[in-house]
């Protein structure tokens, strides 16, 4: 061996018996710790979530977190784009996009972003209707159903008011769906005195972070599964939500907070 590396036999056996240096064994305890916070989040977090997660005797810079997780083949899931739910065919009044993407908030209850999302399952289709608030971008209200409907999106707004102690003013962001343009929804807006707000036709882009949420949604959470029933499916959801996302998964967006800790920010 020593003949075909072209190195002496001294110089081989001095390599293989030197002492692990300082560094290695740092790394090798630093990976260990990457690897547990990589599973707890089910493998949901890239090298920017894990340095910010670290242990307080543990820091270490991005870089290096990197490093370790690219030489030992851990990554982050990849988000897939989400099939669009949106029906715009529809003769219903629409606002005008008022938010204009501008996904910025200083304040709880100052504009929330809502949509539909769908989730197959063996009995079929579940919807999943969510609203969030884009202070801490924390999901404040959100309902599922078999069903498509006026009823479905509604539910989630009375839950977001309900939590939220029924704010006024409140701007309300959606698509142009039937759903949202629907007279019993509107009629909703218009009694906690909130203004609509809708995206341009066809063009998701304005309302970005909720279609980032849903992404994640499944990627981090959902795609691990098949659901046998429904019933299956919203128990994973409201683990996702509730226990998970608005309260364990950092965000880069709230200086790598939770959504649901964020009002410690102020």
């Amino acid at each position: 061996m020593c003949q075909a590396l072209s190195v002496s036999r001294s110089g081989y056996y001095a390599y293989v018996n030197r002492p692990e240096s300082k560094r290695s064994k740092e790394n090798r305890e630093l990976l260990k710790v990457i690897k547990a916070i990589h599973e707890a989040s089910r493998r949901a977090y890239g090298s920017p979530q894990i340095t910010n997660n670290l242990p307080a005797d543990q820091k270490a810079s991005r870089g290096r977190v990197a490093r370790l997780m690219r030489k030992n083949g851990i990554r982050s899931k990849v988000v897939k784009k989400v099939k669009a739910t949106t029906n715009s065919a529809h003769d219903l009044p629409v606002a005008e996009n008022l938010l204009n993407r501008d996904f910025s908030a200083s304040k709880p209850n100052e504009k929330w972003l809502s949509d539909i999302t769908y989730i197959p399952t063996a009995e079929g289709w579940l919807y999943l209707a969510g609203v969030m608030d884009l202070y801490g971008r924390k999901l404040i209200g959100w309902a599922m159903d078999s069903r498509m409907k006026t009823e479905l999106v509604s539910a989630a707004l009375k839950q977001a008011i309900g939590r939220t102690g029924s704010p006024k003013g409140v701007l309300v962001h959606s698509d142009r769906g039937v759903q949202y343009a629907s007279r019993g929804y509107q009629a909703l807006l218009a009694k906690h005195e909130f203004v609509c707000s809708m995206s341009r036709k066809g063009n998701c882009h304005d309302n970005s972070p909720m279609e980032s949420f849903w992404g994640k949604l499944k990627m981090e959470w959902l795609n691990d599964y098949t659901f046998k029933t429904r019933d299956e499916a919203k128990k994973a959801v409201f683990e996702y939500i509730e226990l998970f996302y608005n309260r364990r998964r950092t965000h880069s967006t709230n200086q790598y907070v939770p959504p649901f800790q964020v009002k410690s920010l102020e």
